[in-house]
């Protein structure tokens, strides 16, 4: 099985003044406003951050459901978030960490069971995987 998925973006503008405005192929973001004030001084709008904290919450919750069902486990709930940390180093700006913090009410799972699930659900995450991924790109400038 593949799929392909898309999310985008247009800009319009310079870095500080700029604007941008984030779609996804679902609609569930129809030109969601982001930019250098809602990334870098907590202004309205979104940031590539928690989109990227939000798709690895995610992916890795449901990757934690499928390994608990595999071990025959019904959770009630799983509750996931993920903080990811945009800092400056020396050649520009990174994402240097991302920590999930998770909490789950799982009848019949043992404290054991439980964090070898988690720790397999987190590496093997499609969104962990990412950080390892091949990025290709095509790039056209418009005349």
């Amino acid at each position: 099985m593949k799929f392909t998925r898309n999310g985008s973006v247009t800009w319009k503008g310079d870095i500080k003044e700029g604007r941008g405005a984030i779609s996804t192929e679902s609609g569930a973001l129809r030109e969601y406003p982001y930019g250098f004030a809602s990334r870098f001084e907590g202004k309205l709008g979104s940031n590539p951050e928690e989109l990227v904290g939000a798709a690895h919450a995610s992916c890795f919750t449901m990757a934690l459901s499928l390994m608990l069902a595999e071990a025959k486990l019904s959770p009630e709930s799983i509750s996931t978030r993920a903080d990811v940390t945009l800092e400056s180093v020396p050649d520009g700006y990174a994402i240097t960490t991302i920590h999930l913090t998770v909490e789950a009410r799982v009848p019949g799972a043992d404290g054991e069971t439980f964090d070898r699930l988690a720790k397999a659900a987190k590496a093997g995450c499609p969104v962990s995987k990412l950080l390892k991924t091949n990025v290709t790109m095509d790039a056209k400038l418009v005349l």
